[in-house]
């Protein structure tokens, strides 16, 4: 139970890496708050996390400031204080090359995978300010590292955005006693793949990491004593290069 007496908030908990996040904390006896766009997909999630505390969940699109306001209030009187937050929530398009997106594409990328972080965090740093405690941990990407053109470029600007992002808060807030992590995973089997220009084959996705892979690691940075801060953990597939 390493996260027990822990409350964590999740977002993108319906499907992929913050499904298996929620499981895992659960798992891990943390009271667990999920939220995404997708009502079906998050009650899936809570029936899948099994653990001391049922999980919960909200229905929130985190490129909305108005929302996420209102998820941190429903949050914060459902469950209690937000300890530890997971920026999860990404997404990309099909047509990702600089010739052929779309502008409203690159406005989508960046509302939700770069202003969707920034919402749930302002939204949630005030109180860990206040206790002089709490964990922010953001999926990024390796594409949040070095640029990808198999993720494509806005997606890759919008990755080294959040990197930057949380960085910069693990700089500001260290002597408030809060820990910012980036964690960023090569090719993971998610729904996401879905939106590869090129189809995903089975054999492909057995090779890569499992969405359990990054959850493992989402966990370990969560479950740390407080007077231990990573500030950013990469970890991709065997076969994936990284040079």
């Amino acid at each position: 139970m390493q996260l027990d007496g822990k409350t964590s908030l999740i977002t993108g908990g319906g499907t992929g890496i913050g499904r298996a996040v929620a499981v895992a904390f659960a798992k891990a006896g943390a009271k667990v708050v999920i939220t995404g766009r997708r009502e079906a997909k998050l009650q899936e999630t809570c029936t899948l996390a099994a653990g001391p505390h049922p999980v919960k969940f909200y229905v929130a699109d985190v490129s909305d400031r108005e929302q996420v306001a209102a998820l941190v209030t429903w949050a914060n009187a459902t469950v209690g204080r937000i300890d530890i937050l997971v920026n999860n929530a990404g997404v990309n398009v099909v047509e990702r090359r600089m010739e052929v997106i779309k502008p409203e594409a690159w406005d989508y990328l960046m509302n939700v995978n770069m202003t969707g972080v920034f919402n749930t965090i302002h939204a949630v740093l005030p109180q860990m300010r206040e206790r002089r405690d709490g964990v922010l941990i953001t999926v990024s990407s390796l594409a949040g590292v070095r640029a990808s053109t198999l993720a494509g470029a806005a997606y890759s600007a919008s990755k080294h955005a959040v990197s930057a992002l949380t960085k910069v808060i693990s700089i500001e807030d260290k002597d408030n006693g809060i820990r910012a992590t980036v964690v960023a995973p090569g090719e993971v089997n998610t729904p996401i793949l879905d939106d590869r220009p090129i189809p995903v084959s089975d054999e492909h996705k057995a090779q890569i990491l499992q969405p359990e892979d990054v959850a493992a690691a989402v966990l370990f940075v969560a479950a740390l004593p407080a007077r231990a801060h990573i500030p950013e953990l990469l970890i991709k597939p065997v076969t994936q290069l990284f040079a």
